[in-house]
């Protein structure tokens, strides 16, 4: 069994520890630092399980699933908190997880692949697709932001109205997407939906109620993990003197998101800069265009209205990271250097967050 199975399968010990710290009550901290690390482990097994599902099923079918299942950790833990009435923190993790896909992920897989490899390149033209798609979705949050703030009163109603409107146009346009990558488009998205085992898969074909067992198996475990994640988070951001800005674009998409690190990490070192490319901005825009309206509608639903109305300095921070983003994807090539430049832009805007005033 390779190292890259070996630790998730390992981590999860942590599953059954951090579920009996909340029944004998060890602790907020205790309870949310055993439950974060608890999480970690299922989101790669539900990412792996989604790849190999994606080999079994081929292209089409593989990039459904992926589109489904790909931030599916973010999603489920979005979703409880949502539903506790932490809106300000979800929103925050809808801030934090642009942030951290655009600038963290793109910026590790950039200097992990080039302290490999002097020149790594990659799909210009997707990169460029997916940026203009991704400036889309910087509309979409600031126009709420400004409305409010260039409007002397703006009715609640009017603001849902708007965010309601915004989330279906969103999610149409993230269905377009996906005809246009998987159906009329599909050539420029061929960039190996696994990883690089390709050996391995043609070897042994990986067994599809196996893949569907992990899958549920993980989905069912993020959900009982996120449940205890949430119900912990508020106390202990309070006991470490975090805000709840800081906590929801920091903190839960580190946890949420490492999945996606791993993996693009991996590709990266492997010379793949195409799929670490796919994943990083295909996983901002599945959260910009997909999570986000989900939450809006479901929020009105379960009592719990959440509107596209962002703290201005979210906005601000995701025009950044997507500006940024698109400058260095431009021309189709990285190194180690851009990969610094994006991860020093992540830090810098973490620490604005972390010191930023409630």
């Amino acid at each position: 069994m390779s190292i890259k199975n070996i630790v998730p399968l390992g981590l999860l010990i942590f599953i059954p520890i951090s579920i009996l710290a909340e029944r004998l009550e060890w602790g907020a901290l205790t309870i949310f630092g055993l439950s974060a690390v608890a999480i970690v482990p299922l989101a790669i097994w539900l990412s792996t399980a989604t790849e190999e599902l994606a080999v079994i099923t081929g292209p089409t079918i593989g990039g459904l699933i992926n589109a489904v299942f790909g931030n599916a950790t973010e999603l489920i833990i979005a979703l409880i908190a949502l539903k506790a009435g932490l809106i300000d923190i979800v929103k925050a993790s809808i801030t934090g997880s642009i942030l951290a896909n655009l600038l963290l992920v793109l910026g590790l897989s950039m200097l992990a692949g080039g302290l490999r490899y002097k020149e790594q390149t990659f799909n210009q033209q997707v990169a460029r697709i997916n940026g203009s798609t991704m400036s889309l979705a910087v509309v979409a949050i600031v126009l709420p932001a400004m409305v409010i703030n260039t409007s002397r009163i703006v009715e609640p109603e009017t603001i849902k109205n708007l965010s309601l409107t915004v989330a279906v146009v969103l999610m149409v346009v993230y269905g377009l997407t996906l005809l246009f990558s998987l159906k009329t488009h599909s050539y420029l998205y061929d960039v190996g939906m696994t990883d690089l085992d390709t050996a391995e898969h043609e070897a042994e074909k990986p067994n599809v109620w196996l893949w569907l067992g992990v899958l549920l198996a993980a989905t069912i475990g993020v959900t009982v993990e996120s449940e205890i994640f949430v119900g912990a988070v508020e106390e202990a951001a309070t006991t470490l003197g975090l805000t709840p800005l800081f906590t929801g674009v920091i903190l839960l998409p580190l946890v949420g998101g490492a999945a996606e690190y791993f993996t693009a990490v991996r590709v990266a070192r492997k010379d793949n800069m195409d799929l670490a490319v796919s994943i990083a901005m295909g996983s901002s825009l599945l959260v910009a265009l997909l999570v986000v309206p989900l939450l809006v509608i479901i929020g009105q639903f379960i009592g719990q209205p959440m509107d596209l109305n962002f703290n201005l300095f979210e906005v601000i921070a995701v025009v950044i990271a997507v500006l940024f983003a698109n400058l260095i994807s431009l021309d189709g090539r990285s190194n180690w250097l851009e990969g610094v430049l994006l991860l020093s832009t992540f830090v810098i805007l973490g620490a604005s967050f972390f010191f930023h005033p409630v």
